[in-house]
């Protein structure tokens, strides 16, 4: 595979940007070597500075749920472009998607559009304790919910202890707000609770967490949340900005059928631009400005092109079927990397739900938590992504991350790449 350009661009971008870029794990340190500089992407098929092609099952870490440059997506983009790409004013197309999803969507009365998964989960933790009044956050580890200062916290030292900072910059004040606890853990939420229930405003959660790992968690388990924080009057937020519009229209809360106080949006909804969304109740979102005290703003929240772009978007998705075929499809291509190889042979398991996907080197049958995942996996990860490379298969450049199947990938494209998959695991030794 050619990678002089790719290496060249690297090179420069090292003067311009902290290790080259604009968002940690694309600098491909977890997996070797020199970071991909994508240069065009159609259909399910990307190509980068020197030409090379390849099977994306990235799909920008899970916006395009139909692919690269959708022509309903690209045709929306361009005709918000040419009226203006931004005005900070209200316009129609806010309410057009605002009602498309909650026409659709049985679990929130109420949007508000920002414009990251980020700002989205900021947003909702203010707005938790804004309505509650109290000032504690519990989290889990394993989810990750964007570089909000608060949720960037490890655990502590005990079952109900509160986190430390697990980046530079973030004061203990802020951590000493935040409870960290294992998920999966039913019995260190109730001791939590037990210790703290009038300081917790919310509890929150990947319904799906698909961002350290696929840690698929049992119904009962969610089940129990939602219980616990009624009993305790505590809101229960779901974060399904990966797995909103992923798994159903109405996310992992419809999949589940479990209603959240609040749920944080982002990915899907952009068509590929830059959006975020929470939502909730009337009641909860009468809190914020400029109807409540909650205040949030944000000069890009609802832009135009956005907008349009979520619009022409979540009308595909909304299409009859779409989401079965999506599974479907899902389906049929892990059937065929188990047909390609063995992977008893090199302990390599996949893990899905839905059209996400996740490849753990590991001999367990479940994978629940953060402590389930041995960190030495990742050499072989590492050797496995190099050799998917060279056969035209990419996913993001880390073996924490989960892979995705969209609409634009065909019966064949999935077949080609299943078979490809099973070489490269065949070099995993």
């Amino acid at each position: 595979m050619k990678r002089e350009k790719s290496e060249a661009l690297f090179e420069k971008a090292q003067t311009y940007f902290p290790g080259g870029v604009n968002s940690p794990v694309r600098a491909f340190r977890s997996v070797g070597g020199t970071p991909l500089f994508i240069e065009k992407g159609d259909g399910c098929r990307i190509w980068d500075a020197d030409g090379n092609e390849f099977i994306d099952f990235c799909g920008s870490w899970g916006p395009l749920i139909l692919g690269h440059n959708h022509p309903a997506v690209r045709e929306r983009i361009i005709a918000a472009v040419n009226k203006g790409t931004s005005f900070g004013a209200p316009t129609a197309l806010e309410n057009e998607l605002a009602e498309l999803i909650l026409s659709n969507n049985r679990f929130i009365e109420k949007i508000r559009f920002v414009s990251s998964g980020t700002e989205a989960v900021m947003s909702a933790l203010r707005l938790a304790r804004g309505f509650t009044g109290k000032p504690v956050i519990l989290k889990f580890e394993g989810c990750y919910h964007g570089h909000v200062d608060s949720m960037l916290v490890k655990a502590g030292s005990g079952l109900s202890t509160f986190g430390i900072s697990s980046s530079a910059g973030i004061p203990e004040s802020v951590s000493n707000d935040t409870i960290v606890l294992p998920l999966n853990d039913r019995r260190a939420v109730e001791i939590a609770i037990s210790d703290y229930a009038h300081d917790i405003a919310c509890i929150i959660i990947e319904p799906v967490a698909a961002n350290n790992g696929l840690l698929l968690q049992d119904k009962s388990y969610l089940e129990f949340l939602r219980k616990i924080c009624t009993q305790n009057n505590i809101l229960l937020i779901f974060d399904e900005v990966i797995s909103g519009f992923r798994l159903g229209f109405e996310g992992a809360a419809g999949h589940y059928n479990i209603q959240p106080d609040i749920i944080t949006y982002g990915k899907i909804i952009g068509g590929g631009m830059p959006v975020g969304a929470y939502g909730a109740r009337k009641e909860i979102m009468s809190h914020i400005s400029p109807e409540g005290n909650v205040y949030q703003a944000g000069t890009l929240s609802g832009n135009p092109v956005a907008m349009s772009a979520g619009i022409a978007q979540l009308h595909e998705c909304l299409k009859p079927g779409f989401y079965e075929m999506l599974e479907k499809k899902t389906k049929y291509f892990l059937n065929e990397i188990t047909a390609n190889c063995k992977l008893q042979t090199v302990n390599c398991k996949l893990f899905s739900l839905g059209s996400i996907f996740w490849f753990a080197f590991t001999d367990k049958e479940k994978i629940q938590s953060s402590s389930d995942i041995d960190p030495e996996s990742m050499n072989r990860f590492k050797l496995f992504y190099k050799e998917l490379l060279e056969r035209g298969i990419y996913l993001g450049p880390s073996g924490y991350e989960v892979g995705f199947v969209s609409s634009a990938h065909s019966e064949n494209d999935l077949k080609i790449a299943a078979e490809k998959i099973g070489e490269a695991l065949s070099k995993v030794i």
